[in-house]
């Protein structure tokens, strides 16, 4: 799947602006501040974060404003506070695991950090020669697609790009998938027999990149997916993650004769 031309136009919204015309609440501009800053490089994991009073002088607000916005973020595993050092940038790498099948929701919130989703497509399509290659199927066959952006707290941790063969699961396309995960639903629906997982490292495309709040040069771990529910081939999913903020481990047992 090629992601520069699956991504919607709007890709390059990564925070989405208020849905109304109600100013945005102060300790939330200041937050939304900082972490543009992180986003951008222009503050790295161990730099020092401005401090209440820096951010009270700074934003024009209450100490009560600053301190809210900085403990929030703090809450969420995006700061972290050294006592008599100052605030700084957490270092958010969190731990995905390659051999279990795990709702990313679960982890994010297992963590101790709020998670929502942006659902940027699901929709019903045909598949081309690369799609059917994907999911050994005929060109031709229904399947959908579904582009999904997975947040933890506030920030993007991964891009979900999925075929599903519509004849195993008929709802995919109408489910709420803010609600939800994919594989929360496909789990319900078609029950795991066999995975197959290969993961790569690559440069991501211009899409990607400005979806997942990444800098030109930063590269991105890529786990390729495939799932089986009794003897077919259901799903394929392309889960990209900025590598320098994510790690993959895998761990088994070993019987012994």
């Amino acid at each position: 799947m090629d992601h520069a031309e699956a991504l919607p136009r709007d890709s390059h919204e990564i925070e989405e602006a208020p849905a109304s015309d109600v100013p945005e609440p102060r300790y939330r501009e200041i937050k939304r501040s900082i972490i543009g800053l992180v986003r951008s490089g222009k503050l790295k994991p161990g730099d020092r974060v401005a401090s209440e009073a820096e951010i009270v002088e700074q934003f024009g607000v209450s100490r009560m404003t600053a301190n809210r916005a900085l403990r929030e973020l703090t809450g969420a595993g995006f700061l972290t506070r050294r006592a008599g050092a100052g605030t700084f940038v957490a270092d958010p790498k969190p731990i995905g695991h390659m051999i279990e099948i795990r709702n990313i929701a679960d982890e994010v919130r297992a963590r101790g950090h709020s998670y929502r989703a942006r659902v940027l497509r699901n929709e019903a399509i045909k598949a081309d020669a690369a799609h059917a290659a994907l999911l050994d199927v005929r060109v031709g066959t229904r399947l959908f697609h579904s582009l999904i952006v997975h947040h933890e707290a506030d920030f993007p941790l991964q891009l979900e790009d999925r075929l599903v063969l519509a004849s195993m699961a008929p709802g995919y396309g109408d489910m709420d998938f803010r609600l939800q995960t994919p594989n929360e639903y496909l789990t319900r629906i078609a029950p795991i027999a066999r995975v197959e997982h290969r993961v790569t490292a690559e440069m991501p495309d211009p899409g990607v990149r400005a979806v997942l709040g990444m800098q030109a040069d930063d590269p991105v771990l890529v786990m390729h997916r495939r799932t089986w529910s009794g003897k077919r081939l259901v799903s394929h999913a392309m889960l990209t993650h900025p590598a320098s903020r994510y790690a993959l481990t895998a761990t088994f047992e070993v019987k012994l004769d």
